[in-house]
């Protein structure tokens, strides 16, 4: 195989390998009821294909423009995947529990040394057919690798603000070590990979190793090892592509690196990555669930809704009385989360990977005796609550079940049954009625035109040009007029939270100023930003509210208008055309707020920077420099990059209904057209109408409104 490296002409495309077959890396032994819990994500998939059957349907017996919009429903409805983000510190088992939620027991290196390195995205499908790619990796760009080697990262950047050169010299050492590891293993042309993708149609455990695993002692692994880790300290982001017969609707998994990464580098692609989810698995140790350390992942969930976050307690196999510490477990991580503004209402549940992933090996002969007894005790107390099934069937299921990972499993599918995967059956079906009522006015009006229009009953009253031309003056006047509602609100979230920022600036230096009175400068003085973060949530909250409604009122606007055009062109035909509500979007929660700053940092931070600064008005100076730098970046998130995002959702939702209408009035002005009566007689009519009502009854079962 050439090396993409030193051969630059195939970098972004490394030549495919001799297929081999994911089945080469998944366990052969596994209990039967895998698919235990995965009823909701089993009955989403049922209601996908009674609407993808329904849009088959109305195909068939659409024209041309009808089926081009049909054609981009099915389109959505068949690539929807639902995402689930797993966070967790490092060793807290998330990348074992993703292996076991996949079914997959040895699919990602799980070992303490080497560890998930970035965001990898396992894509699970039901599918059979394999994909043309199955494994892609995304390196960073030159902006992010020269962001951590000019300034060491985002840890480096609040060093040395705060002036503590100390943590910047470690800083410092660990990035060219990090730098000279990389261009030994890659040459001296490893920039050249900045920002590019290597594509595979196969993958394995030494290719998975070679991009996504990161350790300390590389330079100490076999002969045969030599290339793991090799392109890890440059790797984004990894996607695999898997079937699975274990999942009965497309799937993706996101395993992330630890949030207490070293350089703080990775932070904002694990919130990129939390942010393009609806769902989050936040996975603690029992050993130390939430311990200080895990304040960190509580500020990235903070934001979120209790709906979207689960929380699972993993390694209970390790504690000596589950039965006994689960519940104390719980109230803690209840208080805690209470304590520091977390999401208290979160699902929380508790099983072991560990225990998952013997059971799909078929290694339960080799558990510790310690890991034996939990599971012992953990089914004695399952058994008297009456939590799990578990009184019959083999060793193998029974484990699978107090193992966690059904209830898992079903809390997961149920939130994406009644969430996002019921919202997109919902939007899609009622796009589709809009579309199959449309088919059944051109229908009519090509009935009419056959039997020939009789005095009183004409079939427009404005000419076909007339019609189209007014229909895209109105689509253009209600994109830009929402364009310009979403930029009023938008401009007035900006304007609320540069106020937010300032008065938390101006408060935190007005009791550092009232700290120094009193205390002196002997005295470390501390600031919690959890006030900044609740301001700023607030700002969002507002914003999201005033976005929804600005759409919906020019949605419902664009709706009137559109119907008003029809009725007025072509008059009692198309009354039974259903023209759909576009459903409006909901905002992405702010979960840039969970970025750290320095004041999320205890006495060493604070200490360092203390010592450096003399007299009152240096310290408040400098402090609101500080505090000015640290948070820019996470006001730039939130007040330009995440609102663009919700801001072109908005904008498209409306120019879908736009195009959907385009195709509906194509299909009828269509049907007047003299050399398509002469296709149509009755009875071809008839038939047609008959197939349409037949889909548009399925249709009505998901709609909306």
């Amino acid at each position: 195989m050439v090396d993409p490296i030193h051969d630059p002409q195939t970098a972004s495309v490394p030549p495919a390998k001799p297929a081999a077959e994911p089945a080469d890396i998944r366990s052969a032994a596994a209990p039967g009821n895998l698919t235990a819990g995965l009823e909701p994500l089993a009955q989403l998939a049922a209601q996908r294909q009674q609407i993808l059957k329904a849009l088959d349907g109305l195909s068939a017996v659409s024209g041309e423009s009808a089926q081009r919009a049909l054609a981009r429903l099915s389109g959505e409805l068949t690539s929807f995947e639902p995402a689930i983000t797993v966070l967790g510190q490092v060793k807290s088992g998330k990348t074992a529990l993703v292996n076991a939620m996949a079914g997959w027991s040895d699919l990602l290196p799980s070992d303490v040394n080497p560890w998930t390195s970035v965001v990898t995205s396992l894509h699970l499908s039901p599918d059979t057919a394999r994909a043309e790619t199955s494994a892609r990796f995304q390196f960073m760009t030159e902006g992010e690798w020269d962001r951590l080697l000019t300034k060491g990262g985002r840890i480096g950047e609040m060093a040395g603000r705060a002036g503590a050169e100390s943590e910047l010299d470690k800083i410092r050492e660990q990035i060219e070590a990090m730098r000279d590891r990389s261009r030994a293993r890659l040459g001296r042309k490893f920039e050249m990979l900045m920002g590019q993708t290597h594509d595979y149609g196969y993958f394995d455990k030494n290719l998975i190793e070679r991009y996504i695993c990161l350790g300390d002692d590389f330079e100490d692994l076999e002969p045969d090892q030599a290339d793991q880790g090799r392109f890890a300290d440059i790797t984004r982001s990894a996607d695999l592509y898997l079937n699975s017969g274990m999942i009965p609707h497309a799937l993706c998994l996101r395993d992330t690196p630890g949030v207490n990464d070293t350089f703080m580098m990775r932070e904002q692609i694990t919130i990129q990555a939390l942010r393009d989810s609806r769902l989050c698995v936040v996975v603690l140790s029992a050993g130390q669930a939430l311990t200080s350390v895990d304040l960190g992942l509580i500020r990235m969930i903070a934001s979120l809704d209790a709906r979207e976050v689960v929380i699972f307690v993993n390694r209970i196999d390790e504690l000596q009385d589950p039965a006994q510490q689960v519940p104390e477990i719980e109230a803690a991580i209840r208080e805690t989360l209470r304590d520091h503004h977390g999401p208290q209402e979160a699902e929380i549940l508790f099983g072991s990977a560990y225990w998952a992933n013997a059971a799909l090996m078929g290694q339960l002969d080799n558990l510790p005796p310690a890991s034996a007894a939990a599971l012992l005790n953990w089914a004695e107390a399952s058994v008297k609550a009456g939590t799990h099934q578990i009184a019959k069937g083999p060793a193998q299921d029974m484990v699978w079940q107090l193992s966690g990972l059904p209830a898992l499993h079903r809390t997961l599918g149920e939130q994406i049954l009644v969430g996002e995967g019921g919202a997109t059956l919902a939007r899609v079906a009622t796009s589709a009625l809009t579309v199959a009522s449309g088919q059944e006015a051109a229908h009519a009006i090509r009935v009419q035109a056959q039997r020939g229009s009789t005095e009183g009953d004409a079939v427009h009253g404005l000419d076909t040009n007339t019609v189209r031309m007014t229909f895209e003056q109105l689509a253009d006047q209600h994109m830009d007029a929402l364009e310009r509602a979403l930029d009023e609100v938008l401009a007035a979230y900006r304007g609320r939270a540069d106020r937010a920022h300032a008065t938390f600036v101006d408060r935190a230096t007005r009791a550092l100023i009232e700290h120094l009175e009193q205390w002196g400068d002997q005295s470390v003085w501390e600031y919690d930003p959890a006030g900044l973060r609740l301001l700023l949530r607030t700002a969002y909250s507002v914003m999201s509210s005033r976005l929804q409604a600005a759409a919906e009122a020019r949605y419902q606007a664009a709706v009137r208008d559109v119907a008003g055009l029809l009725h007025q062109g072509f008059g009692s035909a198309v009354e039974g055309v259903q023209l759909a509500l576009p459903q409006v979007p909901d905002v992405a929660a702010p979960v840039a707020l969970g970025q750290t700053i320095a004041l999320d940092f205890n006495d060493g931070w604070w200490a360092s920077w203390w010592r450096r600064t003399r007299g009152y008005r240096a310290f408040a100076n400098q402090f609101r420099s500080l505090i000015e730098g640290e948070t820019e970046d996470f006001m730039v998130q939130l007040k330009s990059v995440q609102v663009a995002d919700t801001r072109a959702e908005f904008l498209a939702r409306l120019q879908g209904f736009f195009d959907e209408q385009r195709d509906i009035l194509a299909e009828i002005t269509d049907a007047q057209d003299g050399d398509l009566r002469a296709r149509f007689n009755n009875h071809t009519a008839e038939a047609q109408s008959k197939a349409s009502r037949a889909a548009m009854l399925v249709l009505k079962t998901y709609a909306t409104g």
